[in-house]
């Protein structure tokens, strides 16, 4: 059985043998055929807005206006979706002062020419874009205390504004959820102490954190209260398929709009895999594999369904390297996975340290079993400073998962891990 998975801009090729074989599972919005173009889905979106006013509306008598926007390591298609953005918001208020708001939470910064290829040059040299920095105290006010306890420290920018907005995009997320909506606000443009209070251990190990899991999750409950306090009064935000591009776009309220988006995807998006003793999986390729910070989302889409000592082969370019510092440090230094587990369950929530709750749900996955990272962008022997094993091919890693697992052991492929919900 030959299969192909989503490997940076590209993909990688393997084969199974078909005694082996347990199947291809994939979300069905992967294969979905819209019925209006990209332009058309969010200019509807924007017309026909889920318990809002239209964004024209909205605008109008304000002086200035904020949009954030997601970083360097989201799919956001924003070439389609902020220029009409930018149009709506200027139909009726032309001399409104605009700044696009880079929500880079707790990554790295974005570059210039992460910019062109997010937005196009012409928004680039046009548009006023502030790249958030989570740890610029000048750049932050103090607002509130999150349900957690946690204090609100929000981007004065999107604080001081007189409306503010958001666009993104949704997909399962492995511990919030879902993406989109209230993530714009936390992480997306909150100080690092309120994102390590958000993100602490003890709502990690928590089991409503999970994938597609909104109702009584405790990260968001906190982000829900950042954005009604940040006043976040709009939202655009879309569904992809597996080429980036638009198959619904939902606009309008921050809460009932990114409810209505999540209950939309949610219909397509769980899959039932059968237990398996290896399973291949990906982030979806460029732009979520660019480090193993981000291919860990991928990971836990394969942990749903894993047997207790298989093996999970993930496929991820990682050109970009460990992704974070605090990341590589923790786990390198480590013993084993259990004693990561063990030291972080000690954390008090205003003790987290930075990528906590990555080295914690990578660890949670190794104790369970093993990882092989398949990339021929990476340094092998960071990959194994990690805990993990490294391949440089898809069939590399079959050869390498059989000697663990056994030549009669089964295998399912996820293509994209990133982009289901795995049934329990």
């Amino acid at each position: 059985m030959k299969i192909s998975v989503p490997y940076a801009k590209t993909y990688l090729e393997g084969e199974i043998p078909a005694a082996n074989f347990n199947g291809i599972f994939a979300a069905e919005h992967l294969q979905a055929e819209a019925n209006m173009t990209q332009d058309e889905l969010v200019r509807f979106s924007l017309e026909n807005p889920v318990a809002s006013p239209r964004l024209s509306d909205l605008v109008k008598d304000k002086k200035n206006m904020v949009i954030i926007s997601s970083d360097h390591t989201r799919p956001v298609p924003s070439k389609t979706i902020m220029p009409l953005i930018l149009k709506a918001a200027r139909h009726d208020s032309p001399d409104i002062d605009i700044t696009i708001l880079i929500a880079t939470g707790f990554h790295r910064a974005t570059t210039r020419e992460e910019l062109i290829d997010k937005f196009g040059e012409d928004i680039v040299d046009n548009e006023n874009i502030i790249v958030h920095d989570s740890q610029d105290a000048s750049s932050l006010v103090q607002l509130a205390t999150l349900p957690s306890g946690g204090e609100l420290w929000l981007n004065r920018l999107a604080v001081e504004t007189d409306m503010l907005v958001a666009e993104g995009f949704i997909e399962p997320h492995f511990f919030a959820g879902f993406s989109g909506g209230r993530k714009s606000v936390l992480p997306g443009v909150a100080g690092a102490q309120t994102v390590l209070a958000n993100h602490c251990a003890e709502f990690i190990n928590s089991e409503f954190a999970r994938t597609g899991v909104l109702e009584n999750n405790p990260l968001h409950r906190d982000m829900l209260f950042a954005a009604q306090q940040a006043k976040l009064a709009f939202i655009v935000n879309v569904v992809i398929d597996e080429n980036k591009d638009i198959v619904k776009a939902f606009a309008g309220d921050r809460e009932q709009a990114h409810k209505t988006a999540c209950d939309f995807l949610e219909q397509l998006v769980k899959i039932e895999v059968p237990a398996s003793d290896i399973i291949i999986t990906s982030n979806g390729g460029y732009p979520l594999d660019q480090n193993i910070y981000q291919a860990v989302k991928g990971m836990t889409a394969a942990e749903a369904a894993i047997k207790d000592g298989g093996v999970i082969i993930m496929v991820s370019a990682c050109n970009d390297g460990h992704g974070g510092q605090s990341f590589f440090d923790n786990m390198a230094q480590a013993g084993c996975p259990a004693q990561i587990l063990a030291e972080t369950a000690q954390v008090p929530r205003h003790k987290t340290v930075p990528d906590q709750w990555e080295f914690q749900i990578l660890a949670r996955i190794l104790k369970r079993c093993k990882v092989i990272l398949v990339t021929d962008m990476c340094d092998p022997e960071m990959i194994k400073a990690m805990h993990m094993e490294h391949a440089f091919s898809i069939n590399e890693a079959i050869e390498t998962a059989f000697k663990i697992k056994g030549k009669n052991a089964k295998i399912a492929v996820i293509p994209d891990g990133v982009a289901v919900i795995v049934k329990k």
